[in-house]
């Protein structure tokens, strides 16, 4: 029998009735990744040694009468986290030999739960980047079209998922980098609430591994099914231990719902800065016909929700405010004269990247206060809906393209192009204000690509939209391995 496809509960159940060992599931695995990944490229860092070893410690762990709640899976890790004894780059050539002493936070929790790393995935430069390609480890492909791209920056993650090297991966999510990846290879991922899952370690190469705040950016649990995506996250959902001084609760609440008749959805398939393509469309539409027929209450509007220009806006200086803290002073410096040169009529998303790179204390602090008045409107909105239904970007997978200078790549959306980084604006959504999103797949594109929604869910209530994933799963189907 193979195994690679099925889902986590599926061989967790066939471990502990010793249908299969973890040796063997680990070996299968290993052997796809030698025969299927030279035209992906998704497993950056093998370490297949160490994933025997692993493997049969396990075994003999569950021999022993253990029972973890990953015990014996096979799984992947993307190239960002720290891992003992493999390189961390994030796809820098300056750090191509840098090797951490210690294990990310969240490595540490899926070993201590059993799992079976594999190795590392694949990145972009930076993690900067809506594909996943770098000097160091190359391109990765989009399993369902080796011509397209996986997605970034989790890319490396949800190709192997598609491709069925390992059962799981972690990965991270500021600018949609675990729900875009997702959307684009098929397979599911969940965005948690912003401070969920403690970060420590997911850090650039040479910095201090340390339980810093992150203003915008979480770790998360990516999956070929949404049940195995609430697994991985109860793995991973505790406070960093260096942190346990500060007083902490989070115990998630339990679904809103269980049964799909009882959900209240908002449904969103346009944005008033950026069309959404026929495909993605076609794919919100689905997901708002299966709750319909499932008898759930569904809503096309809704006066509370927050204004989605100003919110794709603070977005947009929120994330670019940070992305440039490092920037050498020149570079700065030059962005200032460029910043300085915009007409005050100019108020695109293009401009506002470039305002946001030059932001003040002053300036940061004003976008944070309205950050804050969204928050509010949000929590009203979730009192009148359980779940909002959008978009993840407005394309499906898009082709290559690794033009050095990203302010001139386009997104064509129905054949018209678009700025590159405008996508972002779904995204940005549910990432702005901190709440949990779950990426789901809901079809196919008349391409045959993957087309996925984001289920965006109260902050702290993860369970909810995870929980409506799964119902949808059973309403519409899931994954589907590449043809």
């Amino acid at each position: 029998m193979e195994w690679n496809f099925r889902t986590a509960e599926d061989l967790l159940a066939a471990l502990r009735a010793g249908e299969v060992t973890s040796t063997e599931l680990t070996d299968e695995a290993i052997a796809r990744i030698e025969r299927d990944d030279k035209a992906i490229n998704a497993v950056c860092v093998p370490d297949f040694d160490r994933a025997r070893a692993s493997a049969h410690g396990a075994d003999q762990a569950r021999a022993r009468g253990e029972d973890r709640p990953l015990l014996g899976l096979p799984v992947t890790v993307k190239e960002s986290f720290n891992i003992t004894g493999l390189p961390t780059t994030w796809g820098m050539p300056p750090y191509r030999d840098f090797v951490p002493a210690d294990d990310a936070v969240q490595v540490s929790r899926l070993k201590d739960a059993g799992a079976v790393v594999l190795g590392k995935t694949n990145v972009p430069l930076g993690l900067q980047d809506i594909q996943s390609f770098n000097e160091i480890y190359g391109t990765t492909n989009n399993p369902w079209d080796h011509g397209r791209t996986s997605g970034g920056s989790s890319g490396g993650s949800a190709a192997a998922l598609a491709s069925g090297f390992g059962v799981l991966s972690i990965g991270s999510d500021l600018a949609g980098s675990l729900r875009t990846p997702a959307h684009f290879c098929g397979v599911y991922a969940h965005k948690p609430t912003l401070g969920l899952c403690a970060i420590r370690g997911m850090v650039l190469p040479h910095a201090p591994a340390l339980p810093t705040d992150h203003d915008l950016a979480v770790v998360g649990p990516m999956a070929r099914s949404a049940r195995d995506l609430t697994l991985l996250l109860d793995v991973m959902a505790a406070p960093d231990p260096l942190t346990l001084g500060v007083a902490h609760d989070l115990t998630l609440p339990p679904a809103r719902h269980e049964r799909l008749r009882d959900f209240r959805v908002l449904v969103l398939d346009e944005h008033p800065l950026v069309p959404t393509g026929s495909a993605v469309r076609a794919g919100a539409n689905r997901v708002a016909d299966a709750l319909v027929d499932g008898g759930a209450r569904v809503e096309r509007h809704s006066r509370l929700l927050p204004d989605l220009t100003e919110a794709a806006m603070l977005y947009t200086q929120l994330l670019f405010s940070s992305s440039v803290a490092r920037f050498p002073v020149e570079s700065y410096e030059q962005l200032r004269t460029r910043a300085a040169g915009l007409g005050a009529d100019d108020q695109g998303l293009d401009a506002a990247r470039l305002r946001a790179m030059v932001f003040s204390h002053r300036d940061w602090i004003e976008a944070n206060s309205r950050r804050e008045l969204h928050r509010h409107a949000w929590r009203q909105l979730f009192a009148e809906f359980d779940a909002v239904v959008c978009p993840i970007t407005p394309t499906p997978a898009f082709p290559h393209d690794h033009n050095p200078d990203p302010r001139t790549r386009r997104i064509d959306i129905d054949g018209i192009e678009f700025p590159y980084f405008d996508q972002l604006v779904w995204a940005g959504l549910a990432t702005m204000p901190g709440l949990p999103a779950t990426a789901i797949p809901v079809g196919r594109s008349p391409e045959g690509l993957p087309v996925g929604v984001q289920l965006i869910g109260p902050m702290s209530e993860d369970r909810t939209p995870l929980r409506l994933a799964e119902l949808l799963e059973q309403q519409i189907g899931g994954f589907q391995a590449p043809r």
